[in-house]
């Protein structure tokens, strides 16, 4: 197990949002780019969809995040927030890995949008056909 002392940093990602997450011992604060939590995530649903790998652990409250988000959407903002926080766990506390995995927190969610193609209006649509 990490020392209680040391902060721990690691990096989530899902689709093309990025999350710098450094994890330090604390109360349970949030700092995203420099605003709170719920300035940040104004949704509930998004705010819990984020702070599941704590409550699985049983952490909720021990450890503070300072996290720098850069790039996507807020779902995509919150999945690389889910997936950071989960990776410092596991770091914090390795054995806290088979609950995370089992629950699917570990691994990164490499969906990304698919490119346009050209001579295309999208990536799979096509332009309406005309046999005459």
């Amino acid at each position: 197990m990490a020392a209680k002392s040391e902060q721990i940093t690691v990096v989530g990602r899902r689709k093309c949002a990025v999350a710098r997450v450094r994890m330090v011992p604390g109360t349970g604060q949030f700092t995203i780019n420099r605003r709170t939590f719920e300035d940040f995530f104004p949704s509930a649903t998004v705010r819990g969809y984020v702070t599941q790998p704590l409550m699985i652990t049983g952490t909720t409250g021990s450890f503070d995040f300072q996290v720098t988000m850069a790039g996507g959407g807020i779902v995509g903002q919150a999945g690389a927030l889910r997936h950071g926080i989960a990776r410092a766990l596991e770091t914090s506390n390795p054995e806290f890995r088979t609950v995370l995995k089992q629950s699917g927190m570990i691994t990164r969610d490499s969906r990304v949008k698919e490119r346009k193609k050209p001579g295309q209006p999208g990536a799979r649509k096509r332009f309406q056909f005309s046999k005459r």
